[in-house]
């Protein structure tokens, strides 16, 4: 007599870890109208703290942008957490601000998902 084992198994379908991870960190450009080309502000997230920068210029281009290091920034920094897509800042005296992000167009630009959500573009990134 023969008896015949067979062994079924089913492997557990693994959820898709393939979707790109984009971060807050490097040179982020504000605009007043969501419009790049009109960008006056450029936040930089480096190493846990926020820098601002200001440009009142109409030739507020990349090249002046990338001419900056953090001597040129204002003298106010925050300093910042980034947790997946939660961004939590210390405004300084006592505020925080914590509130989720979401990136578009290949992480080169995020919007901060406040009550008025706004969008940054990445510098560099050619998005618009």
């Amino acid at each position: 007599m023969f008896v015949l084992v067979f062994v079924f198994s089913c492997k557990k379908e693994e959820p898709n870890t393939n979707q790109p991870t984009y971060t807050i960190e490097g040179r982020w450009l504000w605009s007043p109208n969501g419009d790049r080309a009109a960008a006056n502000t450029m936040y930089e997230f480096k190493s846990g703290t926020r820098y601002t920068y200001y440009c009142d210029d109409t030739l507020c281009k990349e090249v002046y942008w990338n001419s900056l290091d953090t001597s040129d920034a204002i003298p106010e920094r925050n300093n910042y957490t980034f947790n997946k897509d939660t961004l939590t800042m210390d405004l300084n005296f006592g505020n925080t601000f914590k509130t989720t992000v979401t990136f578009e167009c290949e992480g080169g630009k995020v919007f901060i998902n406040s009550t008025n959500p706004y969008p940054l573009f990445k510098l560099g990134s050619g998005c618009n």
